[in-house]
């Protein structure tokens, strides 16, 4: 077989995984395949082992297979550390698994006071077990990003989004979570998820982001 014939054919199991695969919804009343993640790993590390043998006219097969198992690993750590997580924290932080990372939204209404950023009393115990599992799962990188809405001025809602981030930083390192694995960011106002025009989206739209990021191996 052809470089060119394996890796459609690695293409077309992508696609096949992506139709054929339901991914319900917990709490939707349907049925959620619980290894969804682990399955589109390993589909994901075989693309990469195939690019890779190709690029260095090596055993595709091999390197699909390789990559492959290297992508399901990475899968099944982060279908676990979201379930683990999903047992620990508050209902009102929301946790998504995309498959090559996890996603924590905090909203900054529970995190912080108006105008503040000073982690709220009530939040420090949630991020004290976020710092646990990082600490559990550490082939990891970790980026904390402050979002805010519209209100105020651009240049007020940047450095707000910056500090807000850094104070979330700053619990997680207090959990022991290395200061090498951190990085933070302060996107403001210019990633909305919702719309700015009325209370409900502004709402969603103040929030802090905790990626969980898989080492390249």
């Amino acid at each position: 077989m052809t470089k060119f014939a394996l890796s459609l054919c690695v293409a077309s199991a992508l696609t096949l995984t992506a139709c054929t695969d339901p991914g319900y919804v917990a709490g939707s009343g349907e049925e959620r395949d619980a290894y969804r993640q682990t399955k589109t790993g390993a589909v994901i590390g075989g693309l990469f082992g195939a690019g890779v043998a190709a690029a260095t006219d090596n055993n595709v097969a091999i390197g699909a297979a390789v990559g492959a198992g290297v992508g399901a690993i990475i899968g099944s750590e982060l279908d676990k550390q979201a379930a683990e997580l999903r047992e620990d924290l508050d209902d009102e932080v929301r946790i998504e698994n995309t498959g090559d990372r996890l996603i924590l939204t905090m909203p900054q209404d529970i995190l912080f006071d108006i105008d503040s950023y000073t982690v709220s009393s009530g939040l420090r115990d949630d991020l004290g077990k976020v710092a646990t599992s990082l600490n559990k799962y550490p082939d990891t990188t970790v980026q904390v990003l402050g979002h805010t809405d519209n209100t105020g001025s651009a240049e007020h809602n940047q450095a707000l989004s910056e500090r807000r981030a850094n104070a979330v930083a700053d619990v997680l390192l207090e959990g022991g979570v290395p200061v090498q694995r951190i990085e933070t960011i302060g996107r403001g106002e210019d990633q909305p998820i919702a719309s700015n025009l009325d209370e409900a989206g502004r709402k969603q739209n103040r929030r802090v982001e905790i990626v969980i990021l898989p080492n390249a191996t």
